[in-house]
């Protein structure tokens, strides 16, 4: 979680050695393992290394637990965002309605991971430009996510952040202000303002300015998220990386 790779990578392989010596090459434990070595991979852009782990969990827990488990729906879910994560959209739709339905059937049509797969399969909508079904979803989700867990809770702040990332990416922009706002204003609230959430929604918010020009506002939000970004995910990290070439690139913007 701190971009940390080369780190986390020999850890997860000697886990996951050691787990089989342990308990067998057929053990819930070892799928979890390839999960999670799998998870690294694909955030790292491995790709090609993530997909084998993924199939080889799923197929694992599917013997192991039965087809209709919710470790197999999160398998399922895994590897729709690969997929989608490439560009793979029918493959990973396919896959996160499945994943949808059984975690309906499994858990209830009132439960958290059911908002989390319709939040999941509204991002595919949404890279899709399939707006219209992705709001429908994102609204659904958000809903359900206060029903359950109350209107002050950050899996709340997640799905109004979501919103406005599918209102900014229709050009709604003073819609998805108004969200990117209170969802920062949430995550400062319930995380801290040094949270690393709260660089996210630092640098949402000043891409949201950036986009229309509103550059000497969009700056100082592009220096606070890349300040705390550096502080607790390091200067190497993915997401830091980004924040500071989206500030680079604002400069250059204002000086030509």
């Amino acid at each position: 979680s701190q971009g940390r790779y080369s780190d986390a990578e020999p850890l997860y392989i000697e886990a996951l050695a050691m787990i089989k010596r342990l308990l067998g090459d057929e053990h819930p434990d070892v799928a979890t393992s390839l999960n999670n070595l799998a998870l690294l991979y694909g955030s790292q852009g491995r790709y090609s290394e993530a997909e084998p782990l993924y199939i080889e969990a799923l197929a694992m827990r599917k013997r192991l637990l039965g087809d209709e488990h919710p470790d197999v729906a999160t398998c399922l879910n895994n590897l729709a965002l690969l997929y989608d994560s490439q560009g793979r959209y029918s493959d990973a739709e396919s896959l996160l309605i499945q994943a949808l339905e059984m975690t309906k059937r499994l858990l209830g049509d009132e439960h958290p991971s059911v908002a989390t797969s319709l939040n999941n399969l509204a991002l595919l909508y949404d890279s899709q430009g399939r707006y219209s079904d992705a709001e429908s979803l994102l609204i659904q989700a958000l809903e359900m996510t206060k029903r359950l867990l109350g209107d002050e809770h950050p899996s709340v702040a997640t799905c109004l952040n979501n919103l406005a990332l599918l209102y900014d990416s229709q050009g709604r922009y003073s819609d998805a202000e108004l969200l990117y706002i209170e969802a920062l204003a949430m995550r400062k609230r319930l995380l801290g303002d040094e949270h690393p959430f709260v660089a996210t929604s630092l640098n949402n918010l000043a891409l949201l300015y950036d986009s229309q020009g509103r550059y000497s506002e969009a700056e100082p939000l592009y220096i606070q998220a890349l300040e705390i970004a550096e502080q607790q995910l390091g200067v190497n990290h993915p997401d830091t990386i980004n924040i500071r070439e989206n500030l680079e690139y604002l400069r250059r913007n204002r000086q030509s």
